[in-house]
């Protein structure tokens, strides 16, 4: 199937995206919630069955580690984070451990994540938990079509647990499924029987520069403030007590009033110019302003779009640049918008 068809599915219909390559740690015990409340920056003591949270991991001096999803299933917390740095964070968490109720497992080689988006993701992802009983199809629709973004819902897939993730995490509105390995290929071909394609990882990659999605290991790095990548207000609380880092994000939320050297931005070319590539310097006056991480052709709206960092003096949206010696501006992010919960399809 061309790309074309592939990204018309992803906004137009159900697309599967084989996101087995993130990792997946899952923390048990009593104390899960408390004990992950002093290490992250969301509100992790106040999540409830069924419900989940974006999130950071920080260093003391308030760079990142990982960005991560967490989700209260019941009966532990699914924690979806970069996949190279699983191991690693499941293990400094456990040496975290004292007499607290917790342990804590890495479960990335046991498990497959395949991501179903699209206005037609919750039916496809119906169709394949109905299998060959296609009347619970109007048992299941509505409930996972309802689900609010992060929340989470466990429901049998051929006999096991798969917990069913309502996502944006690829800048477009859908679902991600966890099930045991052994399952994968199965949960794939029901989804395609559900009516949803497979889609390549280059045409995930443009709807995620589109919706303006920092990607960690590419958009962000160990040296990276939050509030450099725009993410506080999806990953940070406010309103919670102490966690690793607080203080330094605090300093500079109130006493540098939230500014930082540089930020995060969108930055669009005339139509017709080569995409640039991650690396590339950005210039603007005569200035060397800042680095490109991110770019891609967008399909929805026909030139190179890129992400990269710039000074915090150039960062307003219409501000011109240089790249590579090609002219761009500044936008502001996401350039396509995500799907708001009111804008979710009605009921097929």
């Amino acid at each position: 199937m061309s790309l074309q068809n592939q990204y018309h599915a992803l906004r137009h219909a159900a697309g599967i995206v084989d996101r087995s390559s993130r990792g997946r740690v899952i923390v048990r015990g009593a104390d899960r919630r408390t004990y992950l409340q002093g290490l992250l920056t969301n509100d992790i003591a106040a999540l409830t069955e069924g419900t989940g949270c974006y999130t950071a991991y920080l260093t003391a001096q308030g760079r990142m580690i990982a960005d991560m999803r967490v989700f209260e299933t019941g009966n532990h917390l699914l924690v979806d984070l970069n996949g190279s740095l699983a191991e690693t964070v499941a293990a400094r968490w456990s040496q975290f451990v004292f007499s607290e109720d917790v342990q804590i497992a890495n479960e990335s080689t046991t498990t497959a994540e395949i991501g179903v988006y699209g206005p037609s993701s919750a039916a496809a992802v119906a169709r394949a938990f109905a299998g060959d009983r296609p009347e619970r199809f109007s048992e299941l629709h509505e409930p996972v079509r309802s689900l609010p973004l992060y929340a989470n819902r466990v429901l049998d897939f051929a006999g096991s647990s798969a917990c069913v993730i309502a996502s944006d995490d690829v800048g477009v509105r859908g679902f991600d499924i966890i099930v045991p390995l052994q399952l994968k290929q199965d949960l794939i071909a029901w989804l395609k029987r559900g009516g949803a394609v497979q889609v390549d990882d280059e045409v995930v990659e443009v709807c995620r520069v589109e919706g303006g999605r920092p990607l960690f290991g590419v958009d962000m790095n160990e040296e990276t403030i939050p509030l450099e990548a725009g993410i506080e207000d999806r990953a940070i609380s406010l309103t919670k007590g102490c966690y690793v880092g607080q203080e330094v994000i605090i300093r500079v939320l109130h006493r540098g009033h939230g500014r930082v050297a540089r930020r995060l931005v969108g930055i669009a070319y005339e139509q017709g110019n080569p995409v640039p590539s991650a690396g590339d310097r950005i210039a603007a006056a005569d200035r060397d302003i800042g680095v490109v991480t991110s770019a891609v052709q967008s399909l929805a709206l026909g030139r190179p779009i890129a992400l990269g960092y710039v000074h915090r003096d150039f960062v307003q949206p219409g501000t011109a640049v240089v790249v590579a010696s090609r002219a761009g501006t500044v936008e502001t992010l996401p350039f396509v918008p995500i799907e708001t919960e009111a804008e979710r399809v009605a009921p097929e």
